[in-house]
């Protein structure tokens, strides 16, 4: 009785595992966060604010998240640890009550030719078991039906050291589904030869036509013409087959050039190795203009384009094969799925059916499995990681997004919010960083950083609830409830782009004539055909200037200034003021600091634990030689040129001593696009997803061209830079400019002259043009899902 009585009074009395519901973080100082503080709570939606560049990714994912995942790190063996990536402790006095942090990021997926929806998400590797199990006739293992596979077979004698040492005869054998004439690539690679040399020189009279390839290199040009394979004072045109052979396609092999061993090999796997096993977007651009030239990919014949081999697609199930299978819609395959009644593998066929189904309920059905994993967009990318989470019997886990509304229609925006909340109401913490209110609007907890962006950021503004925010005063809550009134007049065309039979795709063999001279947005759901048309159907080529959702590729030492080309014209114009080379002027030439090499930190290696990075002291993290931070132009050395903003170097290169045209234009174009507080040394590894897409934005706007197409522009900003963003767009139009917008973003419909929406749904379900004409027109019509939506946001 006393024992009951006991255990009813425990009862009124909270545990004490229940008193550690909130994640605390005390003296957040990453990046730019300025001793942040703040307390967020367990097992609810908390979505954080602030304008691109404020210091939300700081406090989300290299303060919070980064903690979580190197505390699990932590609990594996050294071992193990030195093979993984290693962490260094966020700069953060307390960050208390953390739970396993799973993010789910917008970074785009690797663009590995063999890389397919199908891949990243192992319903490829679930398909290879059925078809194993089920084919007919029967091939072999699941390996049998990869196209990242090749088929192998080797014999010979193996020594077997098993008491007494016994050599014995074996056989090997593995069936791989790999294409062998384009090697599970769907496509092969053609090279104009003529874009490589002039056949009617010979090697000596420098017949080579490759960019960086100069007469006097040992490693390209000397090899050939000095190897002993090749006659060098013969004109290219009138080598024997063997001499042609040997040019082209020989096998690698040792030669010597005047005592030097190098390695003589055929042109042609050469370049192959040196330009196309590399990144396109990579590439400078000179380098990129030559690959676009000399090398044109077509879909191989062998395996019309499915990368698996004449046996793989042999074996079918109902009729259908594996490469079948992979090419049809998932939405239409999961139907399929479900109609197999095959006990023996019921266990398989019930995974693969949830994979499927999560795609279809994350509103991916109407993407392939053999859709290339690189032309997924940013959106595309983080929902497909995100089905792997759906469904999930975890509980008590912390998930991060970055921005997950990124590249959804307003349509969609809906079914992703139903998701976080379905995420959050099985216990776990959701912590979102977004611009979009529809999204915002869902939250527990909400949390504002700012009030600016870069050094003008990084304090928490507000805390609390959505209401809270509307009256907080912030450049958030002041914008929150702002929407975009339509036009009272849209400008008249002043030509038209035609476009006809256009059919990549899901495009249904349309015709569409886009107005020139005026701001075009093209609309419609994700998957409707929206870059199809603009990107695959608008002519490329002289008076274009494409902008994509492509991510800036970035080290530690590129920065603004060396990314836009802002840092050529001020070399030259510290060079020529001061009587010098200007390759003196680049941290990573020859004015960088001999201890650091122009990277103004040096870093200590100490294997399985995080590196310690320290400023060098040598340089004290200028990043250049003492003697030339000597030279000035304008008072300023070339380090505190890098310091400064780019509206401090705005005003000091646009008159007086330090005049320089062509940098003032670049840094112009970077104030435009709002990005005029940013240090012009920053690395780009330290920048927000905004910023470099705006970045990305001002570098293309220095472009020749007459027609601008730019991919969901808003991706990143914040609801106070897409007014920015508008007025730039309308600058564009009215110096000429014909602009071709991407976007979903419902202000920037409402501020178009002319809307082009595609639909009614996605993939085969899309691919038409529902509606042309201006946005009063498809308001008041309201007869697409786009347009129901934009009457809505209007008022209308």
């Amino acid at each position: 009785m006393s024992r009951a009585r006991r255990a009813d009074a425990g009862a009124s009395v909270p545990h004490v595992a229940d008193s550690h519901d909130v994640i605390r973080v005390h003296g957040a100082r990453e990046n730019n966060l300025k001793d942040v503080s703040v307390d967020i709570p367990k097992r609810r939606l908390t979505v954080f604010t602030g304008v691109s560049g404020s210091g939300k990714s700081s406090l989300v994912f290299a303060t919070i998240a980064a903690e979580s995942q190197r505390l699990i790190n932590e609990t594996y063996s050294a071992f193990v640890q030195g093979f993984m990536p290693t962490q260094a402790r966020p700069e953060v006095d307390v960050l208390d009550g953390l739970t396993t942090a799973i993010v789910v990021d917008q970074q785009r997926m690797g663009a590995d030719p063999r890389s397919t929806v199908g891949t990243a998400t192992d319903a490829n590797a679930m398909l290879r078991i059925l078809f194993s199990r089920l084919g007919e006739p029967r091939i072999g293992s699941p390996s049998a039906f990869a196209f990242n596979v090749a088929s192998v077979r080797a014999s010979g004698a193996i020594t077997v050291e098993k008491g007494a040492k016994k050599t014995v005869k074996a056989t090997f054998n593995r069936t791989g589904g790999m294409c062998t004439r384009c090697e599970g690539r769907g496509a092969v690679s053609d090279i104009d030869l003529t874009q490589l040399y002039d056949d009617t020189k010979s090697l000596a009279e420098g017949a080579f036509t490759i960019p960086g390839w100069k007469s006097d290199s040992f490693w390209t040009v000397r090899v050939y013409a000095e190897s002993g394979l090749l006659d060098p004072n013969k004109p290219i045109r009138e080598f024997t087959e063997k001499e042609m052979q040997d040019f082209l396609h020989h096998e690698p092999v040792k030669v010597k050039v005047e005592g030097v061993n190098l390695t003589y090999e055929g042109l042609i796997p050469k370049i192959q190795k040196s330009f196309l096993s590399k990144d396109r977007e990579a590439m400078q651009p000179h380098i990129r203009d030559f690959v676009d030239r000399a090398v044109t990919f077509t879909t191989c014949s062998e395996c019309d384009g499915t990368r698996l081999s004449a046996t793989a697609r042999s074996s079918k199930i109902k009729k259908l094969s594996i490469a079948d299978a992979c090419a049809m819609e998932i939405r239409d395959l999961a139907e399929w799925v479900r109609g197999l009644r095959e006990p023996s593998v019921g266990p398989l066929l019930t995974a693969l059916q949830h994979t499927l189904d999560s795609f279809v309920e994350i509103g991916l059905g109407y993407l392939a499995l053999d859709r290339p994993a690189g032309t997924l967009s940013g959106g595309e990318a983080q929902r497909v990681k995100m089905i792997r989470h759906l469904g999930s019997s975890l509980t008590d886990v912390t998930y991060v997004f970055d921005e997950p509304t990124i590249g959804l229609h307003p349509h969609d925006i809906e079914r992703m919010n139903d998701l976080l909340l379905r995420l959050r109401d099985k216990g776990n913490t959701v912590l979102v960083v977004e611009h979009k209110p529809e999204t915002i609007a869902i939250a527990d907890h909400v949390v504002d950083l700012g009030p600016g962006a870069g050094t003008q950021g990084g304090t928490v503004c507000f805390e609390g609830t959505v209401d809270g925010l509307r009256k907080s005063g912030t450049v958030t809550g002041r914008h929150f409830d702002d929407r975009a009134s339509l036009k009272a007049a849209v400008r008249r065309p002043t030509g038209m782009l035609e476009i006809r039979g256009a059919s990549a795709h899901n495009l249904r063999d349309i015709d569409v004539d886009i107005p020139l001279g005026v701001l075009t947005v093209v609309t419609g759901v994700a998957g409707s055909g929206k870059s199809s048309l603009v990107h695959g159907s608008i002519p490329a080529g002289e008076g274009v200037v494409s902008i994509d959702q492509g991510p800036i590729r970035s080290s530690r030492r590129s920065n603004p200034a060396t990314y836009t080309g802002l840092l050529d014209p001020i070399r030259k114009a510290f060079a020529k003021a001061n009587g010098v080379k200007p390759a003196l002027f680049s941290a990573n030439s020859e004015g960088a600091c001999p201890e650091c090499n122009g990277i103004g930190v040096i870093y200590t290696d100490l294997g399985m634990m995080a590196s310690v990075s320290t400023p060098c002291e040598e340089c004290e993290g200028k990043r250049f030689q003492a003697s030339v931070l000597e030279y000035e132009l304008g008072g300023r050395d070339i380090s505190e040129v890098l310091a400064m903003s780019v509206a401090q170097a705005e005003e000091l290169f646009g008159s007086g001593e330090a005049s320089t045209p062509a940098a003032h234009r670049i840094l112009t174009r970077l104030a435009d696009v709002g990005l005029g507080y940013l240090s012009l040394g920053q690395p780009l590894t330290t920048l927000s997803g905004g910023e470099r897409q705006r970045l990305k934005l001002a570098t293309h706007m220095g472009e020749k061209g007459g027609v601008y197409v730019l991919d969901e522009p808003t991706a990143g900003l914040h609801l106070a830079d897409v007014e920015q963003l508008m007025g730039l767009l309308d600058r564009l139009v009215e110096s000429g400019k014909s602009v071709v917008v991407v976007e979903h973003h419902q202000a920037v419909m409402a501020h178009a002259d002319w809307i082009i929406d595609l639909g009614p749904g996605a993939g085969h379900d899309g691919g038409r043009i529902v509606f042309q004409g201006t946005p009063a027109e498809l308001v008041a019509a309201r007869s697409t899902l786009t347009g129901e939506h934009l009457a809505e946001y209007v008022g209308g």
